[in-house]
């Protein structure tokens, strides 16, 4: 199996992306293809120590380099040789099995989408983000990628998100929901309230509207909602994992009792920061395109980058892609259907 790692992309690139790719390496039994300039990485390559290598690494030569902040568009006018254009063409070409970047978010789905093309019956693929609850984990999708959203762009995000939590995290008939402000179905938008009915219609287990407390107390194992809505959720949540920790750390060090204390619950914290850390999945994948592409957080340590690395394979052993196109499959006729009706209307 062969993992593009787009190696020029990220806060701390390339740096972290060579480190991450060596612990990676050391894990499992795959080729990491370091996509970047040659002559920048291959210094980087030759100063790691890279004994007990289970897998291998190799440079895939990219010349150009889509900055962080460069707008997506102009990128794919003008950057087509860059390390995350190369990266995704190798998986399109088929020499590549998943593509990674914790380059520019918007220009990684921006090029997946261009280069990789949509799954049938996808009119946006959608970013899906795994957040913890007090049973499992719930999936929340779309993260960030759709800011407006059409009714059966979220039945399609439920669909494709069901078939996430039962494939990757081994849920049988995930329960599914639409993300509101009360679960009476007078409530919500217009958009909310047109795909609830459409849902109901549906052979998921959808369960109705859900609010955003349901996320965490395991009540649900699929949250939907537009990319607007669940960017904030997900900035939130990121935002109150890091306030607890850092208020954590303040009363800790208030007395003698407390450190005593800590050190007494550090198991517990610890597994605690596990499960609720980010990087123990690594990226976030882009589901509706065709091909296996995961999008990392920007400030990814090498850490966070080998078990994106570990969670693309596993991506692609589960055959995720593969599920997903059969499984929107079964509803061909129904988002034909609603594809025609917001034609005529």
């Amino acid at each position: 199996m062969i993992i593009a790692l787009d190696a020029m992309g990220g806060d701390k690139a390339p740096l972290i992306n060579v480190e991450g790719a060596i612990m990676a390496a050391k894990e499992v039994d795959a080729t990491i293809a370091l996509v970047g300039d040659k002559d920048i990485l291959e210094p980087l390559l030759k100063e790691h120590k890279k004994e007990n290598i289970k897998g291998s690494i190799v440079i895939v030569h990219a010349p150009e380099v889509v900055a962080m902040s460069e707008s997506p568009s102009l990128a794919i006018r003008k950057k087509r040789k860059s390390s995350i254009a190369v990266a995704l063409e190798m998986v399109k070409n088929g020499e590549a099995d998943a593509a990674i970047s914790a380059g520019n978010s918007g220009a990684m789905m921006a090029f997946s989408m261009f280069v990789m093309k949509r799954l049938p019956m996808v009119e946006r693929p959608a970013i899906v983000t795994v957040m913890p609850n007090t049973k499992s984990a719930t999936v929340l999708l779309d993260a960030g990628a759709n800011v407006d959203c059409k009714p059966s762009h979220l039945v399609q995000f439920a669909i494709m998100g069901s078939v996430y939590s039962s494939t990757l995290l081994d849920i049988k008939l995930p329960r599914v929901g639409i993300l509101s402000n009360g679960e009476e179905e007078e409530k919500g938008t217009d958009l909310t309230r047109e795909t609830h009915q459409l849902l109901k219609k549906t052979g998921l287990n959808y369960i109705g509207y859900v609010e955003g407390r349901d996320i965490f107390n395991g009540n649900v194992d699929v949250v939907v909602c537009d990319g607007f809505v669940g960017n904030i959720v997900l900035k939130v949540a990121e935002g109150v994992a890091g306030a607890i920790t850092s208020i954590l750390k303040e009363e800790v060090n208030k007395s003698l009792l407390s450190k005593m204390g800590f050190l007494v619950a550090m198991p517990a914290l610890k597994a605690l920061k596990k499960k609720i850390d980010y990087e123990e999945y690594g990226g976030a994948p882009l589901l509706g395109v065709d091909g296996i592409s995961l999008i990392c957080h920007g400030s990814s340590s090498g850490y966070a980058i080998k078990n994106a690395v570990k969670y693309a394979i596993n991506c692609v052993e589960k055959r995720l892609n593969t599920i997903i196109r059969l499984e929107l499959e079964k509803y061909k006729d129904m988002l034909a259907l609603k594809e025609q009706n917001e034609v005529d209307q």
